[in-house]
């Protein structure tokens, strides 16, 4: 017989599953959330606001709305999430998603209904910042708990390999789109890319179907140990925790000012084509959909810490490389420095959160945890396209005061990452007991002990 103190195994395949559903599941639900940040950039402040300077403006703070809403969205998904099961929650979000996205391509537009346009362009904007709160972190959450204890960075990598690869297929898709006649594009081109939404939403909502409630949740909701209302007891006892995260989450603003701000400033002050612009960024988010796993392995063998912390020093870097590239309009240069800043600087750090984060919390307020934390941090990625346009002001070709702010951004995740504890040696069933250090490594004397009988 064989007597263990360590924490129940986990079956391969079933962590496979989750990593792979996590991959295509995040994929195709922020497929639907970041053809609006294209559209913004592109297409939105022309077709559904007032002509004039502020078009732009109010255009880039669309996107911000829905980072507005992510934050309640985390309360209510985590909620649930941590109640009732992450499964349900994530097919839920699907739904939602799906939904909102279609309808965005079926608005009518300013010239059409006046007001009513934008109101109703907000309205599915913030629909969508709803389901975006849950999906992410409730994905994230599944597949760390789904993960065999040594191989959590890795597995749970893929759920952001996921989310950067719909980042392409959303890119991939307004290529051609943004190449038509001017005409064709306003008038129904620019659809396409959101109706599309219902074949997508079908396939995931059936490849999520598929997924099965972790065992380390299972047991817990089994032994009747669940708390009624997560948020109160993430809030009393883990508040400390919720501010770090959200501070180690600020440096997402990379991505916001690179996929809209970026794309907007290339091809409206620095005269660089549309197409070309849309290339860069799709490259640069393949890229990062293959690194993210490698990074996330890396962290599973020298920790979470090192990983994170070096990705947050080269985007300080690189986020001045490549707004010099931008600005100078040099081809060859914006297309090396988006590749080095988005596949690999911010890959560093943004492959490793769906780990790192929801490792800082037990399991009965993982999901609420992960979620609010990540979602206040968000904000400020949500409106740094508004930002960023602010800070240039009236001097178009200043791009300097924008790559100050990404640089602060990241300063402040590297402190709050610091002040964070090691993780990745950490049993999976004794995540988040702790506030302070990792925990160490098991004595031999306490290691699991086989009797032959």
């Amino acid at each position: 017989m064989s007597v263990s103190t360590s924490s129940p195994s986990r079956p391969r395949n079933k962590a496979k599953i989750a990593a792979v559903s996590g991959f295509v599941g995040s994929a195709l639900e922020y497929y639907d959330f970041f053809i609006f940040g294209s559209a913004a950039a592109l297409i939105f402040g022309t077709l559904f606001f007032a002509p004039g300077p502020s078009a732009i403006l109010l255009s880039f703070a669309t996107v911000g709305v829905a980072y507005v809403a992510r934050p309640l969205g985390a309360i209510i998904w985590g909620h649930f999430g941590d109640k009732y099961g992450r499964k349900k929650v994530l097919l839920l979000c699907l739904a939602l998603m799906g939904t909102s996205t279609f309808l965005i391509g079926c608005l009518p537009t300013y010239s059409e209904i006046g007001i009513a346009a934008p109101l109703l362009l907000v309205f599915l904007r913030l629909t969508q910042g709803l389901s975006a709160g849950g999906e992410s972190p409730g994905s994230s959450t599944l597949t760390l708990e789904h993960a065999p204890d040594r191989k959590r960075g890795f597995y749970t990598s893929w759920t952001m390999s996921g989310i950067m690869f719909g980042t392409v297929l959303s890119t991939l898709v307004f290529i051609p789109v943004a190449a038509m006649p001017e005409e064709q594009l306003m008038s129904w081109g620019w659809r396409i890319p959101f109706l599309l939404s219902a074949v997508v939403t079908i396939i995931a909502i059936i490849l999520r179907s598929l997924l099965e409630e972790p065992e380390v949740f299972a047991k817990t909701k089994a032994d009747d140990a669940l708390v009624k209302v997560p948020v109160l007891a993430l809030f009393r006892a883990h508040w400390v925790t919720v501010l770090r995260v959200a501070g180690m989450s600020l440096f997402t603003i990379i991505n916001s000012i690179v996929n809209v701000f970026a794309l907007f400033y290339a091809t409206s002050v620095a005269g660089v084509d549309r197409s070309v612009m849309l290339t860069v960024i799709a490259l640069a988010n393949l890229t990062a959909v293959a690194m993210g796993p490698v990074a996330g392995m890396v962290s599973d063998r020298i920790g979470r810490k090192p990983v994170f912390l070096t990705g947050l020093t080269l985007q300080i870097v690189m986020i001045f490389v490549f707004f010099t590239a931008v600005s100078t309009a040099n081809i060859p240069l914006i297309f090396l420095t988006g590749i080095l800043l988005i596949g690999f600087a911010y890959t560093m750090s943004n492959a490793l959160y769906p780990a790192y984060f929801p490792e800082q919390f037990p399991v009965k307020i993982r999901f609420s945890g992960m979620a609010i934390s990540l979602m206040l941090g968000l904000l400020l990625a949500g409106f740094a396209p508004v930002i960023s346009e602010l800070l240039i002001g009236d001097d178009k070709s200043n791009w300097v005061p924008v790559a100050l702010f990404a640089a602060a951004a990241c300063i402040i995740s590297a402190i709050a990452t610091i002040a964070s504890p090691e993780t990745y040696k950490t049993p999976t069933a004794l995540l988040g007991r702790r506030e302070s250090a990792p925990q160490p490594r098991t004595p031999a004397s306490a290691l699991p002990v086989k009797v032959n009988a």
